[in-house]
């Protein structure tokens, strides 16, 4: 038995793994896909979920995968399609009011601790101090790597920022902690593809009033489609499998391989360089990872133990 569980564990951190390295990459084809096309932040994030959830259902509906019955899926899928909008709308609200670096600080940093305090006051998972520590390192790292907030926002602008930032990191924390609990019936993929798709379709008015429309050249829509499958498709469907097996806290860690994947493509495509202070953060970082990775799930977190008590938060 204990074996199994093992197995499940390194299924479920390979696929972390894999959802952290690939979302790093949407960075880079979210800046390609602006200078191509000079799409607004917002209209970008509206095309990644739209893209990435149509894909889904295309594959979901050529497999004749049946669709979810239970009213419990469908809660769900609603709560994922509802907390995927407020993520992606808030978050590059934050970049609109503030700035990139601060918008990456405060929502990728605060999302480990937001899971661990839920998880804390759910009565699911103490913090004890190896946790602490790890996402201290992590957090550490991450300003390190990201660098401290630079922009010419105003004070107010700066406020509007890490308000929106910190209502981010609490849609992405919470959909880490409610979809740690399988649902009967569900699947990643539909978790996925259904999920996106409507939150696509609440973030379509707010993309609408800064415009969608672009040329159709071949560079711009294998961008969107790059875009919409990879960081987001297939990444978040790998996150969403992973994630009953290895649990929302060491997710919520793994999913800082997304700036260290990013600041190293940023470096080798774009050409941006990595100072001593961003290689220090890297390196911290990458300690973070790895402690996230060893720690041993408590037999409480396992999913059959964990299912019957986090349904009722969807």
């Amino acid at each position: 038995m204990s074996s199994s569980v093992s197995s499940a564990g390194r299924s479920g951190l390979v696929h972390l793994v894999g959802a952290g390295i690939l979302w790093g990459t949407g960075g880079l084809l979210g800046t390609l896909l602006h200078r191509a096309t000079g799409m607004s932040p917002v209209a970008v994030a509206t095309c990644r979920l739209a893209v990435g959830g149509l894909l889904l259902v295309v594959l979901l509906a050529g497999t004749r995968r049946p669709w979810p019955r239970d009213p419990l899926a469908w809660r769900r899928i609603g709560a994922v399609a509802g907390l995927a909008a407020i993520f992606q709308g808030a978050y590059f609200g934050a970049v609109t009011a503030s700035s990139v670096s601060l918008a990456t600080l405060l929502t990728i940093g605060m999302s480990p601790v937001v899971v661990a305090v839920l998880e804390h006051c759910t009565g699911r998972r103490a913090v004890d101090r190896r946790r602490a520590a790890t996402i201290g390192i992590a957090l550490c790292g991450l300003a390190l790597l990201v660098g401290v907030p630079t922009g010419h926002a105003g004070a107010g602008g700066l406020l509007a920022g890490a308000a929106l930032a910190s209502t981010a990191a609490a849609a992405f924390a919470t959909v880490t902690v409610i979809n740690a609990a399988p649902v009967p019936g569900l699947d990643a993929m539909t978790t996925t593809g259904l999920g996106f798709t409507g939150g696509a379709l609440l973030l379509a008015p707010l993309a609408a009033t800064s415009g969608v429309a672009f040329d159709l050249t071949p560079r711009s829509v294998a961008l969107v489609l790059l875009l919409g499958l990879a960081p987001t498709a297939v990444a978040y469907t790998l996150y969403f499998r992973g994630l009953a097996a290895a649990g929302p806290g060491i997710a919520a860690v793994l999913a800082l391989l997304e700036p260290l994947t990013g600041a190293v493509l940023a470096a080798v495509v774009l050409g941006e360089r990595l100072t001593a202070s961003g290689l220090a953060g890297a390196a911290l970082l990458i300690a973070a990872v790895l402690l996230a990775a060893t720690q041993a799930r408590p037999a409480a977190q396992a999913p059959d133990a964990a299912s019957g008590r986090c349904l009722s938060h969807d």
